[in-house]
C-alpha cells in the first residue's frame, strides 16, 4: 500500500546546495507539499571551494525559469568554454574544451580522423579543430547558433562565478516561492525509536523542526547522514591523495577570460577562475609531500592581481557517503561525498542528486527501491567524475615525489581498463554517460600524451587525399568562426555587465 503524500520537506544547511535544492524542490513538488523549510545559522560559514561549472547548470537554471542575463549579473558571472592546463603535460599546456573536434565521418569519430592524418610529432593540431577551445585562447565569446551542424553550434559553455551570490540569488527564488528560512544553530538530530527514521531537529534556543523528508546540506560535518544516521564514508584518498587546498580572491588585473586555468604545481595545482569583479585562486594539495606554509608562498606568488586577504584553509578527504539516500534523508553536495574542483563538478554533483530526488520522489512509506536506485545512480556518477580526475593525476608527466606516486599508484580497476583500450585501440569507454562525454576524454588522454597504438580500422575506408582537404577545411572554418566572435568581455559590457 502506497503511503501518504509527503508533506513537509526540511533542507538543513544553506550554501549552494541548500538553496539549489529548496529553489527546485519549490519550483518541481513545492504545489504537493504543505511546507519547505531551510535551517540555516548565519554563524556558519560555507565552504566554497569552486565558483566555476560545467555547462549543465544552464539546464539547472533553465528548469527554474531563471533570466540567464539577470543570473549573470546577479553573480558576476563570466563564461566559461573549458579548463586550460598548465604544467600537467611538462612539454606544453593544453585545453579542455566544452565541445567536439568536429563531426563523424561514416560512423568514425573526429579523433581517428585526425590520429590516421596525424604526421610523426604532431600531438597538439587536434585542438584546431576544436571551438570552444580556438575561441577561449582568443578571448572570445557569444552564446552558440542553435544549428548543431554549423561550426558556431558544435559548443557549450558554462559559468564562472560568485557562489556565495548564487546562493543569495537563489534564495529570493526560493523565498518568493514559499520556502521558510528557519535561522538557528542545530544542536541535536533526534530520530523515531520505531524505525530509526529522523524525526526533528532540536535548534540552540530549543525550537523542534519537524519533517518527512529531510535533505541534508550541512557540509563536511554531515549532521544528519552521518552523525544521526552513521552511513559511513568511503574513503577514495589513496587514489586521489590532496587533502587541503588554500583560497583567496584577488584583484582583476586584466579582462577576464573565457575560461578556468589549472596550473600543475610541486605537491598539487592552482586553480584560477576570472570574474567580472574579481579572480577567484586556489591551491589543492597533499599534505604528505608539502607543509602549508609553502603551499600558501606557492599560492600567493602566482597571483595575477592584488590579494584580497589572506589564504582560507580548507582541509578535506576526497570520498562519498556509502548511501546519499538513507531512510528519510537524502544528502547533497559536500555532505554526500567530496571531489576537489579540478574539473569543476560539485556544483553538477548537486544538480544530478536534486535532478533525481525529484525523478524518484517519494511518499511516506519511503519504498526502499527508490534509495536503492537513487544511490546506484548516485555511486556511478561519483565513479566515473573520480576516474576522470584520477585519469589527470595517473597520466602527467609532472616531475617530483608527489607525481611520481600518482602515476605509480595502483588505479581502479575500470579506469585501467579503459586507459588501456584507448591506449590500444583509441576508444573511449563511458561507464556514465551523464557525466563526460568522449570529446572530454579524448581532451584529457591527448592533452597528457596518451595516443593510441593505431587508429580506427574503417577511418582506412576513406580516402586520404579527401580526407586531408576536409580537415583542413574544418580547421579553417574554427578559426574564422572563432575570430568571427565579439571579445567576450565586449559581449558582457553589451548585454550582461553586473552591477557593481
Amino acid at each position: 500500500m502506497p503511503g501518504s503524500a509527503i508533506r513537509r520537506i526540511v533542507i538543513v544547511g544553506g550554501g549552494s546546495a541548500g538553496w539549489m535544492a529548496a529553489a527546485a524542490l519549490a519550483a518541481t513538488v513545492g504545489r504537493r507539499v504543505d511546507e519547505i523549510a531551510l535551517v540555516e545559522s548565519s554563524q556558519i560559514g560555507t565552504v566554497g571551494v569552486g565558483e566555476a561549472t560545467l555547462p549543465t547548470l544552464r539546464a539547472f537554471n533553465a528548469t527554474l525559469g531563471l533570466d540567464e542575463i539577470e543570473f549573470i549579473r546577479k553573480t558576476q558571472a563570466t563564461f566559461k568554454l573549458g579548463i586550460e592546463f598548465r604544467g600537467w603535460n611538462p612539454s606544453r599546456p593544453f585545453f579542455h574544451g566544452f565541445g567536439d573536434f568536429g563531426p563523424d565521418a561514416q560512423g568514425v569519430s573526429a579523433h581517428h580522423l585526425w590520429l590516421k592524418m596525424r604526421v610523426p610529432g604532431d600531438e597538439q593540431s587536434y585542438e584546431t579543430f576544436s571551438i570552444a577551445t580556438v575561441a577561449a585562447k582568443l578571448g572570445r565569446f557569444a552564446p552558440p547558433v542553435p544549428n548543431r551542424a554549423s561550426v558556431l553550434g558544435s559548443y557549450s559553455y558554462a559559468f564562472q562565478f560568485d557562489a556565495a551570490s548564487y546562493a543569495q540569488y537563489l534564495r529570493g527564488f526560493a523565498e518568493r516561492r514559499g520556502v521558510k528560512r528557519i535561522e538557528g544553530r542545530i544542536v541535536e538530530v533526534r530520530l523515531r525509536p520505531s524505525d530509526g527514521f529522523i524525526q526533528d531537529v532540536l535548534l540552540e534556543d530549543g525550537r523542534a523542526v519537524g519533517g518527512d523528508l529531510f535533505i541534508d546540506c550541512s557540509g563536511f560535518s554531515a549532521l544528519l547522514i552521518e552523525q544521526a544516521l552513521r552511513t559511513g564514508f568511503e574513503d577514495w584518498s589513496k587514489w586521489l591523495p590532496c587533502d587541503r587546498a588554500l583560497a583567496v580572491p584577488c584583484a582583476r588585473a586584466s579582462e577576464p577570460a573565457p575560461f578556468t586555468r589549472s596550473t600543475a604545481h610541486r605537491a598539487g595545482w592552482q586553480w584560477w577562475i576570472p570574474l567580472q569583479h574579481r579572480t577567484g585562486n586556489g591551491h589543492v594539495f597533499c599534505s604528505s609531500y608539502i607543509g602549508e606554509d609553502e603551499a600558501a608562498t606557492t599560492l600567493l606568488a602566482n597571483l595575477d592581481g592584488e590579494a584580497l586577504g589572506g589564504p582560507k584553509l580548507i582541509k578535506f578527504t576526497a570520498g562519498r557517503r556509502r548511501e546519499a539516500w538513507k531512510r528519510n534523508c537524502v544528502a547533497l553536495g559536500l555532505a554526500g561525498g567530496f571531489l576537489e574542483p579540478l574539473e569543476s563538478t560539485s556544483i553538477h554533483l548537486i544538480e544530478s542528486g536534486i535532478g533525481r530526488l525529484i525523478e524518484l520522489f517519494p511518499d511516506q512509506g519511503f519504498e526502499p527501491k527508490l534509495a536503492e536506485e537513487y544511490n546506484r545512480l548516485m555511486i556511478r556518477s561519483y565513479e566515473s567524475i573520480r576516474d576522470f580526475i584520477i585519469l589527470h593525476y595517473h597520466a602527467s608527466a609532472h616531475e617530483g615525489a608527489f607525481w611520481d606516486y600518482c602515476r605509480n599508484m595502483p588505479i581502479p580497476e575500470g579506469l585501467r581498463h579503459q586507459i588501456e583500450l584507448f591506449k590500444a585501440a583509441g576508444v573511449v569507454a563511458l561507464h556514465d554517460r551523464g557525466s563526460f562525454a568522449e570529446a572530454s576524454w579524448v581532451s584529457i588522454y591527448l592533452g597528457l600524451g596518451v595516443l593510441p597504438r593505431r587508429h580506427d580500422p574503417m577511418a582506412d575506408c576513406l580516402e586520404e587525399i579527401r580526407l586531408g582537404r576536409e580537415l583542413q577545411r574544418r580547421a579553417r572554418l574554427v578559426a574564422g568562426a572563432a575570430q568571427s566572435l565579439p571579445r567576450q568581455w565586449a559581449f558582457i559590457e553589451k548585454y550582461c555587465r553586473a552591477v557593481d
